[in-house]
């Protein structure tokens, strides 16, 4: 991008442009929870610390806890970003926040809110469901029942993941909101879809030339797409044993990278011509059968510092001998005509050596190789998601000197060098810009969702019910060794004689 031309201020003119002046509510259910004083009112406030926010927008919070607005703040306020160049503007983000204590099984209840939006006047709703999946239900027929938009106005609705736990509960939950709302209405929220390098996948796929012709089965041996985490549980394992790593990152964060690697061209960059190449890649994916997986849990380093010396059955919140993974890998495939015979390798995991969450794509072997055996190492795309967001091409190159020795190196696009300065909306920020926008490009459809789960839901199912015992691996490892070799036999090939870093220049 041209160092003339602020991101912000595009944005803010597409905004403005799409909302054309309108006036619109936000309401936050569960205001008072952890979701939304530490991600949604953040966000807010970046997006109207930003002027991204449309004007006459106005904020109410809703949740069952007995709070005074100024209680309510004072929750959310130390993990705002307030400078002191900022403190004027934060006076005035205040003044556009209220907040209405309720049940959320009570009619009534509802209807005071909504006699607070209309207080208000009439305007575009916007309901943001930062609670448990428990009481969506409820909470959706209440809204339905009491909430809706007046006259002209529209109403959407941002479902937070979990969409279910599986194939049976997740149509559940799909049935009943198609039973209230039309599918333009419902925002399911997958994050990842909204970060800077995810959406850069359409780009580098379907805006150079170059990438068209290999981008297949004769050019391609391998993807691999990893999500790894550095510490583990944390305290938190109580929920994370209950839900599991499958459920919290591979079936929905990288799976949604899996589709964008693999889908065909869309006629437009419509959000519907999207999501129906995205739909077609799910449904050319047979289920996963549990001997292209490997399960792992990390145990303590007993060299380590501090939590690394803690295993996940260390955590008290564990319940004792359990059997849910820390670590997966899986090797999908798609069964249609450009992706026929290539693994796609998905790995996640916590307590591993590094974070770090990117799509690698290994090309095949060079034919006839020239240069001295093994030296000549795979090509490798490399778009990483995070942290120090890049696209680099693992290539070869001459070494330096009088020889025809070859050495690995890379065509390096690193963010933070190429785009320095350049501030750019987080992936929540750009999510709710896009549902003020009504742009469903970076959301999951129902469709969508139901053959994701149907890719997952019988591998879940038999791990549930036989209990294998996942391998051991070290914290802050690179995790068990059973998933190099299960990726060695889907055809990528691990040297770890080339590392990349940053560019610096």
């Amino acid at each position: 991008m041209s160092k003339n031309i602020d991101p912000l201020s595009v944005i803010r003119l597409s905004v403005e442009k799409k909302v054309h002046g309108a006036s619109h509510v936000f309401v936050v259910f569960g205001a008072s929870g952890d979701l939304a004083k530490k991600k949604i009112y953040p966000v807010l406030w970046n997006l109207f610390k930003d002027e991204l926010l449309p004007k006459e927008t106005y904020i109410i919070g809703y949740a069952r806890s007995k709070l005074s607005l100024e209680d309510l703040q004072s929750r959310w306020a130390p993990y705002l970003k307030v400078t002191d160049d900022d403190k004027s503007k934060f006076q005035e983000f205040l003044k556009i926040n209220s907040y209405c204590s309720g049940n959320y099984d009570k009619t009534s209840d509802f209807a005071r809110l909504d006699k607070m939006i209309s207080e208000i006047g009439n305007c575009n709703r916007l309901f943001y469901l930062a609670l448990p999946p428990t009481v969506y239900e409820s909470v959706t027929l209440n809204i339905k029942a009491t909430c809706m938009s007046k006259s002209d106005k529209w109403t959407r609705v941002i479902i937070e993941k979990p969409f279910g736990r599986d194939l049976d509960s997740s149509e559940l939950l799909s049935n009943h909101l198609s039973s209230l709302f039309k599918e333009e209405e419902i925002y399911r929220i997958d994050h990842y879809l909204g970060k800077e390098m995810v959406q850069n996948l359409m780009v580098l796929r379907f805006g150079n030339r170059i990438f068209s012709p290999i981008w297949n089965r004769d050019s391609i041996a391998s993807v691999v797409i990893s999500f790894k985490e550095p510490f583990g549980t944390e305290g938190r394992g109580g929920y994370f044993n209950d839900f599991g790593i499958i459920r919290d990152v591979m079936q929905n964060h990288l799976l949604q990278l899996l589709t964008l690697v693999a889908m065909e061209k869309p006629p437009s960059t419509d959000a519907e011509d999207i999501r129906n190449e995205k739909v077609k890649v799910l449904k050319s994916i047979p289920p996963i059968v549990i001997d292209n997986v490997v399960l792992g849990q990390y145990v303590g380093n007993p060299e380590g510092n501090g939590e690394e010396k803690l295993g996940y059955l260390d955590d008290p919140t564990v319940p004792a001998g359990s059997t849910t993974p820390t670590f997966v890998t899986a090797a999908l495939f798609v069964r249609n005509e450009r992706w026929d015979g290539v693994p796609f390798l998905l790995r996640c995991g916590k307590a591993l050596n590094e974070r770090k969450a990117e799509v690698r794509i290994q090309f095949k072997d060079i034919p006839g190789d020239i240069f001295n055996e093994g030296k000549v190492k795979r090509n490798e795309l490399v778009i990483r998601v995070q942290p120090n967001e890049a696209v680099y091409m693992k290539m070869m190159a001459k070494t330096p000197g009088m020889s025809f020795d070859c050495e690995e190196t890379e065509l390096d696009l690193t963010y933070g060098s190429r785009y320095k300065g350049i501030k750019m909306p987080e992936a929540y920020e750009r999510l709710i810009l896009d549902v003020f926008t009504g742009s469903q490009i970076n959301f999951v459809r129902s469709d969508e969702l139901y053959q994701a789960w149907r890719i997952f839901t019988p591998l879940l199912h038999q791990i549930e019910e036989e209990k294998p015992k996942p391998i051991p691996y070290v914290y802050g490892s690179r995790g068990p060794k059973e998933s190099d070799e299960l990726c060695a036999t889907n055809n990528f090939i691990y040297t770890g004689t080339y590392k990349w870093s940053p560019s610096k220049i």
